[in-house]
């Protein structure tokens, strides 16, 4: 289990970064030789190579990379010569010292760009350490802290405010050490040439160091203020977005935007006083740095000029200095980056501070102990969730397992259900199961042991089947061991990052008792249907893309129950109300896009009719068959039509749900277009998409416009192959076409099976054909396979794709699915087809060694509980109310 934040930056790096940060600064240490070596060769090449003072003697040659050791005194003086050299002519002699040069350039760029890599890879590992390791405190925090956090901050920290840090943590220590020592070295090397330069150097060097972090202070101070209000504005603004019905039915939305925009104005003065001070802070440190060329001319030619300071020294000496003020500035910057990102880190931890955290717990290896029985409440006081004082609860204890029901029902009952399930804490008192204590039970045996659902359960975004299964990852099951050369694997090391993967097996089929994912989603379906979802299972299968293909068993099933239900609906009189897909003929109850795909796109985008129409090799066969500009005047008859029909409607009005074709929002464009149609000629390609978007999406028997006739119908059915033929192109434009012997992977199951349309003008057609057809697919063995399919219904958004009733039984289903030793339930049964004896009757089929303990709604029938659990006494309302 991670641990707490350590409160302080640096003891963090220091803690997880200690060996690759000393790694970096060895590197450092081994590049300054080559660094001191390329300050000192300017001097050299001038003086030596040419001016010629290597040969001011007369000689012929000079001794180029010569190596001597020169002893000192206390070592016994003397010199030891490593290597000769060569002796090389003025012209030579230059030529080499310049290629030494620039080998050592380029030795020095290799140092620091390895260094800067390192650091750079150090800092994301490090940014990857901690966000991971906020997420972990984050899973810890209690239900207090739950109520107190608002999930946007918390996001916004883990997302963006932690993203400085990780970028300084790879500098917190190398940087400071690499510029220092450069330097470091470059005002020794200045102070070697002469001592009065040097000096000089070094008090501007000092002052800049000195002076310049103090009048930063008030920076940091104001980016710490910005820093909590921009977290404050993101809070505010997740607030707003919550309660935005709230918004909307009060018109409050002029107040809001006053409040954010005072905050916005808050927000603009912070930065605006940080900017005044910091380019004034930069102002000063320019005008500093350029004092001391200043010095240098004047003081390094006063030498010169006397002779003290031979000219190759004071042109190292301004080489040097050049070399001086970028790292004297990184430095500068450095220190206001870190006292900036320890401000942040610092707030960032009080966050996550060990007084928002459960007490961190080892995860259980093993399965959990069980809890056994009794269930024994002691001297128990529970939160008033209406705001009131605290609640005492009566001492009871029952054995277990068993049924218990809370009574009385109410805010009491639904309190304590969260108590027992881990969902929030007790000021004080106790509830011990069997020789447990629940309050200290750690939490991986309290939520094996212990399942919960109430009305209002989690669903993250995916499938049905995904959110019921969410219970069951508790762990990887792995068979083989760790393969560590594997560059995820080595990286999550390095991070303190989990080496689990999402790819990894977790769900345990043996403890579930069925063989593979197939025989699970079999249990799924059973359960549902205990829950009274089949139907629902249905309905979502019926809507979903097929996933069978043609030659597997149940696709054949499909293609021969397609064939039986043209039968059966011929004998029972309905062949007219499903109009069936033909190549020879147009099918009224389909869009006129889709007449002419005959077929669905492979790219899911292009269903949409907007990109149908901007699609080039769509628009190029249409132009081949001649159809492109009778169809964008079609486009502009449809919105003619419409413009007519919404002339005096509002926004909310049915008829824009009656007409699809366009939205309130499309209908102001689209008037501007007709409003700028050329009296002759094509249309603009804009405005031919536009309006052939509207011909795309058009079906005559609904509009009934009387726009489509007899013959521009076959004319689209005759220009199915070309349009087919020119999809089928290197763009990703592919159609998948209607074939009454396959199924086609593009279409849902219903249009797959019915292979047509129903003709929706017939009053109750659709619910009509779809009772009919489900006798058909019974009889063919297909339902169970179509509720299967429905398990990858999408659910959106924490479920709000799903109905209530939906969403609360796919909570139990989730809970009854980990075969909890206790179920707790809240008010589930007022979303239950036949309430408690609902409930009763699927934990007892589904958890028969089980015990559910249920808080229920005012209105449930208690009689079929077996057993109660009194929470307070008869007359504990009326004592509290006269308190």
């Amino acid at each position: 289990m991670m641990r707490a934040l350590e409160p302080r930056l640096f003891p963090y790096i220091w803690r997880y970064s200690k060996a690759d940060q000393l790694k970096i600064c060895a590197v450092v240490f081994a590049s300054l030789p080559f660094y001191f070596a390329s300050l000192d060769l300017p001097k050299r090449i001038v003086n030596d190579a040419i001016t010629g003072k290597a040969f001011s003697h007369g000689e012929a040659t000079a001794p180029f990379l010569e190596m001597t050791v020169r002893w000192p005194d206390a070592l016994g003086g003397g010199t030891t010569r490593l290597f000769e050299g060569f002796q090389l002519d003025r012209f030579e002699l230059l030529l080499g010292l310049s290629t030494l040069f620039l080998s050592l350039v380029l030795i020095n760029g290799a140092f620091k760009f390895w260094i800067n890599l390192q650091k750079g890879i150090l800092g994301e590992r490090m940014l990857r350490r901690l966000r991971f390791q906020l997420f972990s405190l984050m899973l810890r925090f209690s239900s207090e802290a739950q109520r107190e956090v608002k999930s946007s901050e918390t996001a916004t920290i883990i997302r963006d405010e932690v993203e400085p840090i990780g970028s300084f943590i790879g500098d917190a220590i190398v940087v400071p050490v690499f510029l220092g020592t450069q330097a470091a070295t470059a005002l020794a090397f200045i102070m070697m040439q002469n001592l009065w330069l040097g000096l000089a150097a070094g008090g501007m060097v000092g002052v800049q160091m000195i002076v310049i972090p103090r009048l930063r202070r008030e920076i940091i101070r104001l980016s710490r203020r910005r820093q909590i209000a921009s977290r404050n504005l993101a809070g505010r603004v997740a607030e707003v977005l919550d309660g935005l019905p709230a918004v909307l039915l009060n018109d409050t939305g002029r107040w809001e935007r006053a409040e954010i925009g005072g905050r916005l104005y808050s927000l603009y003065d912070l930065r605006l006083r940080i900017y005044r001070r910091k380019f004034a802070v930069k102002y000063l440190n320019n005008l500093l740095a350029q004092v001391t060329p200043f010095l240098f001319y004047a003081i390094g030619g006063y030498f010169a000029l006397k002779g003290e300071l031979d000219i190759g020294q004071l042109v190292a000496v301004l080489a040097a200095y050049r070399d001086l003020p970028p790292p004297l500035k990184e430095l500068i910057d450095w220190d206001q980056q870190r006292l900036d990102v320890e401000v942040k880190y610092e707030t960032v931890a009080a966050h996550f501070g060990p007084q928002r955290l459960r007490p961190a717990e080892h995860e259980a290896q093993g399965s959990p102990p069980r809890l056994g029985s009794p269930l024994r409440v002691e001297g128990l006081t529970l939160r008033d969730p209406q705001g009131g004082a605290s609640v005492e609860v009566r001492d009871a204890e029952v054995s277990l397992p068993q049924s218990l029901a809370l009574v009385p029902s109410g805010p009491v009952a639904q309190e304590f259900t969260r108590v027992l399930a881990g969902l929030q804490s007790a000021p004080s008192g106790s509830i011990r199961i069997g020789e447990h204590d629940l309050f200290t039970l750690p939490r991986p045996v309290h939520a094996h042991r212990i399942a919960y659902a109430g009305v209002d359960p989690v669903l993250f975004p995916g499938t049905l089947r995904e959110n019921i299964l969410y219970g069951l990852r508790i762990q990887p099951l792995r068979t083989n061991g760790l393969d560590l050369s594997k560059s995820r694997i080595n990286e999550a090391v390095k991070t303190g990052n989990p080496c689990d993967s999402v790819d990894d097996p977790w769900i345990d089929y043996r403890r579930l008792g069925v063989r593979d994912a197939d025989e699970l989603d079999e249990r799924l379906v059973d359960l549902l249907g205990r829950l009274d979802l089949g139907d629902d299972l249905y309905r979502f299968g019926l809507g979903a893309l097929s996933s069978v293909a043609h030659d597997t068993p149940v696709g054949q099933r499909m293609i021969a129950a397609r064939e039986h239900l043209r039968e059966h609906f011929a004998r029972k009189g309905l062949d007219d109300l499903v109009i069936p897909f033909a190549r020879g003929r147009y099918n009224d109850q389909a869009t006129v896009g889709e007449n002419l795909l005959f077929g669905v796109p492979r790219d899911p985008s292009l269903k949409e009719p907007q990109r149908l129409a901007a699609t080039p090799l769509f628009r190029q066969s249409l132009e081949k068959v001649k159809l492109l500009d009778e169809l964008d005047r079609m486009g502009v008859a449809i919105a003619s039509n419409l413009k007519d029909i919404f002339a005096d409607v509002p926004p909310g009005h049915p008829l824009f749900r009656r007409f699809s074709l366009i939205t309130p929002d499309a209908l102001p464009d689209y008037l501007r277009r007709l409003g700028r149609l050329p009296a002759e000629g094509r249309l603009s390609e804009a405005d031919s998409v536009a309006f052939l978007a509207l011909t795309l999406a058009y079906v005559e028997p609904r509009m009934r416009f009387g726009l489509l006739d007899e013959g521009l119908a076959m004319r689209i059915v005759g220009a199915r192959g070309i349009v087919q033929g020119f999809m089928h192109g290197d763009d990703g434009c592919d159609v998948e076409s209607y074939d009454p012997n396959r199924i086609n992977p593009r279409s849902t199951v219903l249009d797959n099976l019915l292979f047509g349309r129903i003709d929706t003008a017939r009053m109750h057609g659709e619910s009509l054909i779809q009772r009919e057809a489900r006798a058909v697919f019974r009889e063919f063995d297909l339902e169970r396979p179509i509720q299967r399919r429905g398990l990858e219904k999408d659910v959106g958004n924490r479920g709000q794709l799903l109905v209530e009733r939906v969403r609360v039984r796919i909570g139990l289903a989730r809970a009854i699915l980990r075969e909890p030793e206790i179920l707790v339930v809240d008010r589930v049964d007022e979303h239950l087809e036949r309430g408690v004896e609902t409930l009763l009757d699927v934990a007892g089929a589904t958890l028969p060694r089980a015990s559910l303990v249920a808080s229920l709604s005012p209105d449930a029938d208690l009689a079929r509980f077996p057993a109660r659990l009194p929470l307070r006494d008869a007359d504990a309302g009326l004592r509290s109310a006269a308190e």
